[in-house]
């Protein structure tokens, strides 16, 4: 059995360590707070601009943009949004395991990694891949202009055919205790009419016409589209690319301090039980050394008499 010196010496140690983990619990719940706020707030913003992008489309039929451009897919980009900080659960764990699992099977050639977060590029770098770009120190605390300056990237790699699709694979946000990851086709966008049955298109038609027609009732218009709906759109399509980067990245980032919170609750609850435990074996230690000191007492005198 442990002396009582080296169990006192254990119980210390991890009451340090409950000390550390309650207060990166309690950061991450702050922080959770706000990033869980931007993540919802982005979402009307995101919303509308996908409506304004059907309905510049439903006006400018035969519209083209490079960024629509589809054919043979030879090279895809997978924009990976990770961690930079570990002590999360298994939330970088998670979009790596799923990264490996799409590039999987896959030549070199035939893929590209785009890859954001220090332990992404760790997790690669162990088992052998090297990622193509990498970026760091954004990943709990995203701006907008770190989302402009990755889908301005993006763009430029599909514009420039260097890639024929582009998968962006992040974290989607659902609870502090749930969190799913998901990959999003990313490039070309998906042009509105696109995947709709004539019925479905038909229809969105007819209710985009009844909405304007209640709008031409009361006097109003309800989009104005200036100079014109087809520049209008050129300079959106960007902008919507750059909101859906955005919103990966804020959704990434709340879903990484939830798993930390709860990474560190669980740990803090674990060394509870662990001193608990340490407790009762110095409690144990300290008695049977008692017991032994009131043995050696009684026989000594046992020894005199």
């Amino acid at each position: 059995m442990e002396s009582t010196r080296d169990i006192k010496g254990r119980i210390k140690s991890v009451t340090n360590i409950q000390q550390i983990t309650k207060a990166m619990k309690m950061v991450a719940a702050a922080r959770l707070r706000k990033a869980e706020e931007k993540a919802n707030g982005s979402r009307p913003y995101a919303e509308k601009i996908g409506e304004l992008l059907r309905r510049a489309s439903s006006v400018t039929p035969g519209f083209t943009s490079p960024l629509f451009r589809t054919g043979e897919v030879k090279k895809v980009g997978y924009l990976v949004i990770c961690g930079d900080k570990g002590l999360a659960g298994a939330y970088n764990s998670n979009v790596m395991k799923r990264t490996l699992q799409e590039i999987s099977g896959k030549d070199r050639s035939a893929y590209a990694l785009y890859v954001c977060g220090k332990q992404a590029k760790n997790y690669l770098k162990f088992r052998g891949y090297d990622p193509d770009t990498y970026h760091f120190g954004f990943s709990d605390k995203p701006s907008a202009q770190d989302s402009i300056d990755l889908s301005k990237e993006m763009v430029e790699y599909f514009t420039k055919e260097e890639v024929d699709e582009v998968y962006i694979i992040y974290t989607k946000f659902i609870t502090a205790l749930r969190q799913q990851v998901r990959v999003d086709r990313l490039l070309p966008i998906e042009a509105p009419a696109e995947g709709k049955t004539e019925e479905a298109a038909k229809a969105a038609a007819s209710e985009w016409e009844k909405e304007r027609q209640d709008f031409l009732r009361i006097g109003e218009d309800p989009y104005i589209f200036l100079p014109d709906a087809a520049a209008v759109l050129s300079k959106l399509l960007p902008e919507y690319i750059q909101v859906q980067v955005y919103n990966a990245m804020l959704q990434s980032a709340a879903s990484e301090l939830g798993s930390r919170m709860a990474a560190m609750s669980a740990a803090t609850d674990n060394a509870t039980e662990r001193i608990a435990d340490l407790n009762l074996t110095y409690n144990k230690a300290r008695q049977a050394q008692v017991t032994n000191e009131i043995s050696e007492i009684v026989g000594g005198a046992a020894a005199l008499e």
